[in-house]
């Protein structure tokens, strides 16, 4: 029996009145979240939803997530956590793919109609049978998108006997396109999640008194999930949320409720440092730890941060298939800035040729990653899990070098993917996107530098012979079609595209 609902109920028994989760006024204690939480895993098997069914949860950071996350678990559910930008075709296309029984969906706001959207997504999706709104205005009963979570828990206990799951059934099915086509579900068992979120607190040493952690990550990415809400629950500590980063409420939320932990992607840092020196923002005093990933930290913010702070960040590196953290500069160890320190405990990497063979010295090769944190495999793909796995090793698709002291730094990423503002954004879903226009005959996605977001999204275009779309219409369209945080925001219309011989197009010379 491994259930990761042990992060959360093994610190109710221990403390059961310490504070959980600070949203705004909202005070919520250990006991209350495990209690909302035996609710919500009451209202699935009432409803028919068990061990082994996929439950998708598309909410920002709210206290909902705990509650629902937690509540899948105990069920002895998957939970699937959904990108809350998706559009509807995009929502209907993942609760399809991993055969989800339910959707939790928040109502949204007039900015983020993520009610509307996975109201319209559950509608198209076949299997998918029960759709629960979490609603934006606090205990509110009804919704016109269907049924309230609050009004499904009436009269349902707080009390629940967690479902037995062993160690190898899966957790949490965490979307990723890899670098082709289609976003693929990373299946990650119970152990995965559970002794990813170990070995990092590990790594974190926590503070006399307890710790805070700012959740400024959104919790349905893997690095949220795990390096700031298990990680944070397991640690007994009271996690913040932010549902939006901003660095102005961020700075202030660090002073008042004396933010020990953040962790954050670069873009994060390099807007806090922005607000502070432009703005004459008071440095908030009480943090200790600082983590980023997601993409590589200029130099220049680490720095300027540990110069503004008087604390290092410490970097790291994962992927959703790996839970996600396997490499960090690890506290006890010398910090290499730049670099992706060493693998965790328990953690091997190394550096690989197209052929999977070992690359000796300082490489560069492409890192390969074996341990207790890789995936069981992409949800119903076998060619696909086929492909990155080779006897429990996985193909990351990112080239890296190693120095003498074995720690690594990325210096190309897998093919072409893009990092916006943390955000992976897969050129090739775009393209497939972007061929459907009925004005596009070929479409060249390509990241470009950006100073606040790390890379902006670039399409070049070759149009239907006669067609008169202009870069505003294209940009609108792709708007409606594709998540705010992938639409291409350039546009360049072109005669031709360079290719190679064989027709591929020459992505290097577009950049």
């Amino acid at each position: 029996m491994l259930n990761l609902s042990i992060t959360l109920e093994d610190s109710v028994r221990e403390q059961p009145d310490r504070t959980a989760l600070v949203f705004g006024d909202l005070r919520l204690s250990y006991s209350l979240v495990n209690t909302v939480a035996n609710q919500v895993a009451n209202l699935l098997v009432s409803r028919g939803v068990g061990k082994g069914d996929k439950v998708a949860l598309a909410c920002p950071n709210l206290p909902y997530f705990p509650f629902v996350y937690y509540g899948i678990l105990k069920a002895g559910a998957t939970v699937v956590p959904l990108n809350v930008l998706l559009q509807p075709r995009e929502i209907a296309y993942h609760l399809a793919d991993c055969e989800a029984k339910a959707l939790f969906c928040f109502e949204g706001t007039p900015e983020l109609p993520l009610g509307e959207r996975g109201r319209a997504g559950f509608d198209q999706a076949e299997t998918a049978e029960h759709f629960f709104v979490l609603p934006a205005a606090a205990f509110a009963t009804e919704s016109e998108h269907g049924e309230t979570l609050w009004a499904a828990l009436d009269g349902m206990s707080g009390e629940f006997s967690t479902v037995q799951t062993a160690p190898d059934d899966t957790a949490v099915i965490l979307y990723t396109s890899g670098t082709t086509g289609q976003p693929k579900g990373a299946e990650l068992s119970h152990l995965n999640m559970l002794l990813n979120a170990m070995v990092s607190d590990e790594m974190f040493p926590g503070g006399e008194g307890g710790d805070v952690f700012l959740a400024a990550l959104p919790l349905f990415h893997s690095f949220g999930q795990t390096v700031v809400m298990n990680l944070g629950f397991r640690r007994r500590a009271t996690v913040v949320l932010i549902p939006r980063f901003d660095p102005g409420p961020a700075l202030e939320l660090m002073r008042t409720e004396n933010v020990t932990f953040f962790a954050g992607v670069p873009t994060m840092y390099w807007a806090m440092l922005a607000k502070i020196h432009a703005d004459g923002d008071e440095v908030p005093t009480s943090l200790r730890v600082a983590c980023a990933g997601g993409a590589s930290s200029p130099v220049e913010v680490l720095r300027d941060f540990e110069a503004t702070f008087g604390i290092g960040i410490l970097e790291g590196y994962g992927l959703s298939e790996t839970s996600p953290v396997a490499s960090f500069n690890q506290l006890g160890r010398p910090t290499k800035p730049g670099t992706i320190g060493t693998p965790l405990w328990g953690v091997e990497m190394r550096l690989i040729d197209s052929e999977w063979k070992t690359v000796e010295g300082q490489g560069p090769g492409e890192i390969a990653i074996r341990g207790h944190n890789v995936m069981k495999g992409y949800y119903n793909r076998p060619e696909a899990t086929a492909e990155v796995m080779n006897d429990g090793w996985f193909r990351t698709g990112d080239i890296a070098t190693r120095d003498e002291d074995g720690y690594y730094s990325i210096i190309d990423r897998a093919k072409d993917m893009i990092i916006r503002g943390g955000f992976n954004v897969y050129p090739r879903e775009l393209e497939e996107v972007l061929i459907t226009h009925p004005e596009v005959s070929l479409a060249a996605v390509v990241g470009i530098s950006h100073d606040s977001h790390g890379e902006e999204v670039k399409a070049y275009i070759i149009r239907t012979p006669g067609a008169s779309v202009t870069e505003e219409e294209l940009i609108g369209w792709c708007r409606e079609n594709m998540a705010a945080y992938k639409y291409p925001r350039i546009i360049e219309f072109r005669d031709a595209l360079p290719m190679t011989a064989t027709g591929k197009i020459l992505k290097r010379e577009l950049r």
